[in-house]
């Protein structure tokens, strides 16, 4: 059976046949033009190959199509680490260790830059060729486990089948989790409003057959990864004469949503969806751009700052919003960003507990 291109450069790649692999796929530029693996795989063989410019060039081409994959960012890190500029290599391993907590090549060079990171050591790691051990992983050299016996290479094989679907698991798209002990009763659904709303208030006044529809679309939306939608019906129903005993299922169930990266996050609100009714998009993740002002770092490392929401070009504000980090995601902050963050109250007052910032001015790896 012919393969494609992809795969068959990807086979002499993994053989470390990188000028090959290099030769057959700027063979087939018209047909991959805008395709992410076609410029991820290019800008990686040509790093292995020692040719930077064209990597930085292709690497350039697959971030325009793909913010945040850990192979890209593992690639680019690698060469602001080769140049010696290790504030920029650093922040995109963090960057990338960001999107896998377990990645040990981010582990390692970040621990080789604060520990060796001086330019003299990296030139030698470049000259010797130990550098390339924080570079993107290609996996097993097919050529050498040939040489293995039999049982070795099938142990190898299974490893690297193993690490390839870790990988891919966030991208799986198919039902979470069992989650049938929380469906609701029949005496729920019939029983699903509050009897006394003498004791609270409440956003929305909603029907046994709202209620009843909000929380089962929580439960459709939660299966179908698509975790805001579900935060958005749970507080719909938080915040609405909802019996306790419903109340209570969707803080179990607000308990398995998931942090999102840039790149798996879906249903992004804006900021005027937010802004016009902000109970509902309480704990909702969201992407905005803009950019920062007030920017301050505290002496426990704590780092605040207010984002413009939509004034990357510096025309319109959509509206600003406080942004507060843990520790200082190390940006530039005259430049504009794009922050990850999640949507959060203390005492009435809504701002953004930041996770990742992504700034588009590190396209240029010049």
């Amino acid at each position: 059976m012919s393969k494609d291109v992809l795969s068959i450069a990807w086979r002499y790649i993994k053989r470390r046949r990188f000028a090959l692999a290099i030769r057959i796929l700027e063979g087939r530029s018209e047909i991959y033009e805008e395709n992410f693996e076609y410029y991820l795989m290019l800008g990686t063989a040509c790093l292995y190959a020692g040719d930077i410019g064209n990597a930085t060039m292709y690497y350039q081409k697959a971030r325009k199509i793909k913010l945040t994959d850990t192979r890209l960012l593992l690639g680019q890190a690698a060469i602001f680490l080769r140049r010696g500029e290790t504030d920029r290599a650093l922040q995109y391993y963090l960057e990338a260790r960001e999107n896998n907590p377990s990645d040990k090549i981010c582990r390692n060079a970040i621990s080789f830059i604060k520990s060796y990171g001086d330019y003299e050591t990296i030139c030698r790691w470049v000259d010797s060729g130990r550098i390339t051990q924080f570079y993107p992983p290609l996996g097993a050299n097919p050529d050498k486990i040939i040489a293995f016996s039999s049982v070795a290479a099938g142990i190898l094989v299974l490893v690297f089948a193993v690490s390839l679907f870790l990988k891919k698991a966030d991208v799986y798209n198919g039902p979470r989790l069992d989650l049938s002990e929380l469906e609701l009763s029949s005496d729920e659904k019939i029983n699903s409003q509050e009897k006394d709303l003498s004791s609270g208030t409440y956003n929305y006044i909603l029907s046994d057959k709202d209620i009843t529809r909000s929380y089962e679309n929580a439960l459709n939306y939660f299966q179908l990864h698509r975790d805001n939608k579900a935060q958005i019906e749970i507080n719909r129903i938080l915040n609405s004469n909802a019996s306790v005993q419903i109340k209570q299922k969707a803080n179990v169930l607000m308990g398995y949503l998931v942090e999102p990266t840039f790149d798996s996050l879906t249903d992004n609100p804006s900021y005027t969806e937010f802004y016009n009714e902000k109970p509902l998009y309480l704990d909702c993740w969201v992407a905005w751009g803009g950019r920062v002002s007030d920017a301050v770092e505290s002496e426990s490392g704590k780092f605040t700052c207010r984002l413009l929401v939509g004034y990357e070009k510096m025309r319109n504000v959509e509206g600003i919003i406080d942004v507060v980090f843990d520790v200082n995601p190390e940006f530039a902050p005259d430049q504009p960003v794009k922050i990850l963050g999640k949507i959060s109250n203390d005492g009435g007052h809504y701002y953004l507990k930041g996770k990742a910032v992504f700034q588009s001015v590190h396209d240029g790896l010049e």
